[in-house]
């Protein structure tokens, strides 16, 4: 077997999980105390990079963050718990969920603070894409994401399509 065929060799979503901590300091915060919308995705794309890498092992590039969802504020002082995995590989692109919990240093209490999904794009190092390995879901939660990452990709290849002709159309 060949190196390439070796680096294409189809990963389990356990071996792309990836997990990030930080503790909210105030420079991360808007005046009311609360980590801002922005930092946050910052942190998601971090974490995010992190299971395409390793599902990848190569370069890869954010191509967008499909969705996100802020769920609870998120406060000076707590810790900010990111979760990874890929959901789902294609040709040459990737989507990765990424699930925040936020706990509370005082109380030790933790709960769910947003979610999102990004997708990466492998690349060389010309930026020319290349192909990424499959992916083996294997528990029902996992199968059940991989299905529904490509109704997502779906959709976003959907909407792509309309924002074209819209454009066509208003050049017209």
């Amino acid at each position: 077997m060949s190196s390439t065929e070796t680096s294409l060799a189809a990963r389990t979503v356990a071996s792309t999980q990836s997990e990030m901590t930080e503790i909210i300091m105030p420079n991360d915060t808007n005046t009311l105390g609360n980590l801002l919308g922005g930092r946050l995705m910052h942190f998601i794309d971090l974490t995010g990079a992190l299971a395409a890498y390793r599902h990848t092992h190569t370069n890869i590039v954010t191509a967008s963050m499909d969705h996100i969802d802020f769920i609870q504020p998120i406060h000076v002082g707590d810790l900010l718990i990111l979760k990874s995995s890929v959901n789902r590989a294609f040709t040459t692109s990737l989507e990765v969920g990424v699930k925040v919990w936020v706990e509370n240093t005082q109380t030790g209490q933790s709960h769910h603070a947003a979610s999102a999904y990004l997708v990466f794009v492998a690349i060389d190092r010309e930026g020319r894409r290349l192909k990424v390995p499959g992916l083996l879901p294997e528990t029902p939660d996992e199968q059940r994401r991989y299905a529904d990452a490509l109704l997502r990709r779906q959709h976003r290849e959907a909407e792509a399509v309309r924002r074209r002709q819209e454009r066509h159309a208003a050049a017209q």
